[in-house]
């Protein structure tokens, strides 16, 4: 199902590309913007994919709260609720306040 939500008519091949591997994402788990750049070979695009994240069209189901900076960061999220809400998915998921 998720598969399907990430090859719809909505976005580029390129942002579609970016959910897919971001479906990939285990729970409690991050990977970086420039992760996620490399695994879906464009490692120069690193921009692009945070972009792909902020035209995130289903911000749970596709978890783009998993993906933060490469230095440690958190970023943005477009998410109802913005950086307050990514921030409180990471510590429910990490189990801790790390974020």
């Amino acid at each position: 199902m998720i598969y399907q939500l990430t090859k719809t008519s909505y976005g580029t091949r390129f942002q579609q590309n970016v959910w897919k591997e971001i479906t990939k994402i285990p729970f409690g788990s991050v990977r970086t913007y420039k992760e996620i750049a490399c695994l879906i070979g464009s490692p120069q695009s690193s921009r692009a994919v945070a972009n792909a994240c902020a035209k995130n069209p289903y911000p749970i189901i596709i978890p783009c709260h998993r993906v933060i900076r490469s230095d440690g960061s958190i970023g943005g999220y477009s998410g109802s609720g913005g950086i307050n809400k990514k921030k409180q998915l990471l510590n429910f998921e990490i189990g801790y306040e790390k974020y």
